[in-house]
């Protein structure tokens, strides 16, 4: 039995864990029993232990026939645990590309000194609202400094104010992608610029001249790729079109009711031979409505890709900058740490951008 119940431990915790990471999201509900099971190896008599003791807290309840869910008010209101390492960082998640995600925090953790340094993850749905509840619960608790991937860093942000909190009590951020410029704050980007312009060159040497491109309008690093894709195609002498560019909303392009909004916009360009995704998750969705409309890549329609965060670019043949999240980790881990370790609270020379590295695959044909 000590075994059994040092395992429940281990997925109690795990639980825990989980919902101070959703917390402050949309997402209140918990992966299945099963799921659990399979992810920690672990019987699903030892995971279902685990929900009973949640559910004897208060912690958790189930809905008959949906799942299992964990009460909001009181996850917000508990402490974090926060460990027993002197230092304790908070990583701050927009949380819609796991792939992304789960690579980056590989790279933070490679860095962090074993022992020295906890980290909590929280995402935030790329929600202004869920941003705010964050800092407003976290910056009360004993956090030495924060890595950040801002919240609709196109727009102006509500939330500056929390921001401006963490500067006046000499706390450390360190941004990542998107990043709010009216800030002192250090950030380590990928020069999307560059990027753009080598993936447009593929396209254009390739004879492509009626290039599409989706874009979201609420994400700072998706309009730098888009005024990326304009030089490109100025320096090129080929003509800008309006028409054959396409916004949209963070939430869209992570939903795949958005499919069917690509299929309209592309069926309204028929002499349209190449589309610009932004990201990796507009590009499955791109996928999906060419599948659905017959069309072939590249026979029919040629594709590129910004930050693509599949592990399978080879395997999928697909010309793109390939996301560098483990390295991207490293370096946000490292400058924070240096500020911590210098007491710096504002960019003396942390901020870093990071060249593109692209794969060229098989998604673009020659005319």
């Amino acid at each position: 039995m000590a075994g059994l119940g040092s395992k429940t431990d281990r997925v109690y915790r795990w639980l825990l864990a989980y919902i101070d990471e959703n917390k402050f999201s949309g997402n209140q509900k918990l992966p299945s029993e099963n799921a659990v099971s399979r992810r920690l190896s672990v019987s699903r008599e030892t995971v279902r232990s685990a929900f009973e003791r949640l559910a004897e807290e208060g912690v958790v309840y189930k809905i008959k026939g949906s799942g299992t869910y964990f009460n909001k008010d009181l996850a917000l209101s508990r402490e974090l645990n926060t460990g027993g390492a002197p230092r304790h960082i908070g990583l701050i998640l927009q949380g819609q590309d796991q792939n992304a995600n789960s690579r980056l925090i590989e790279g933070i953790r490679s860095v962090l000194p074993a022992g020295q340094v906890d980290m909590s993850i929280f995402l935030t749905d790329n929600k202004f609202a869920n941003e705010r509840r964050c800092l407003e619960t976290v910056v009360h608790q004993n956090f030495s400094g924060f890595i950040v991937d801002g919240v609709k860093a196109s727009l102006m942000n509500p939330n500056l104010d929390c921001y401006q909190d963490l500067y006046r009590r000499r706390i450390p951020v360190v941004f990542y992608n998107n990043y709010y410029k009216n800030l002192r704050y250090p950030r380590v980007i990928v020069n999307d610029t560059q990027c753009a312009g080598e993936l447009l060159d593929l396209l254009i040497s390739a004879g492509h001249r009626h290039i599409a491109g989706i874009f979201v309008y609420d994400n700072y690093q998706s309009i730098e790729k888009f005024q990326g894709m304009a030089e490109a195609l100025k320096t090129h002498g080929v003509e800008f079109q309006d028409d054959y560019i396409k916004w949209c909303v963070s939430n869209e392009a992570h939903d795949e009711s958005f499919v069917r909004s690509i299929e309209r916009f592309l069926k309204s360009l028929p002499r349209c031979t190449a589309v610009v995704c932004c990201n990796y998750l507009v590009y499955r969705l791109v996928r999906q409505a060419l599948d659905k409309m017959g069309r072939r890549v590249p026979e029919d329609m040629s594709i590129v890709c910004f930050d693509y965060s599949g592990d399978d670019w080879e395997a999928e043949g697909v010309t793109c900058s390939v996301h560098q999240g483990f390295e991207m980790g490293r370096l946000v881990a490292q400058r924070l740490l240096w500020m911590l370790d210098r007491r710096d609270c504002e960019d003396k020379g942390y901020s870093y951008v990071m060249a593109p590295k692209i794969y060229v695959g098989r998604t673009v044909k020659k005319l």
